[in-house]
């Protein structure tokens, strides 16, 4: 098995316009489906991301509130998961809950160093 980082990114306006009811609905989306993911033995890690962070630069000696990037280019979070190859990883990806608002979810193989 192959490791792949899958990227989340965006959704966020439309969350944000959710009732308390429809976010709870959502979220329990999101455990549902990551639970699915541990119980396969898929899932390896995974968690939300702040929205503020920092930024270096210029060999590290730079550093500047962030990040700046357009908010449906701000990866929101990440997971972790074991795939045979991209194109499973790309099927595992498809019932991902980021898709109801909108959001993008980019796949990348961990390589080995």
């Amino acid at each position: 098995m192959t490791k792949y980082l899958y990227l989340f990114r965006g959704g966020d306006s439309r969350r944000e316009n959710s009732s308390p009811e429809e976010m709870q609905d959502h979220m329990q989306k999101w455990g549902t489906w990551m639970q699915g993911l541990a119980e396969k033995g898929t899932l390896v890690d995974g968690l939300p991301l702040a929205k503020e962070g920092r930024v270096l630069s210029k060999d590290g000696n730079t550093e500047t509130d962030g990040p700046f990037a357009e908010g449906v280019e701000i990866v929101g979070g990440y997971l972790i998961v074991n795939a045979s190859d991209m194109a499973n990883a790309t099927e595992i990806a498809k019932g991902c809950p980021i898709f109801e608002h909108e959001g993008t979810l980019e796949i990348r193989e961990m390589l080995s160093m």
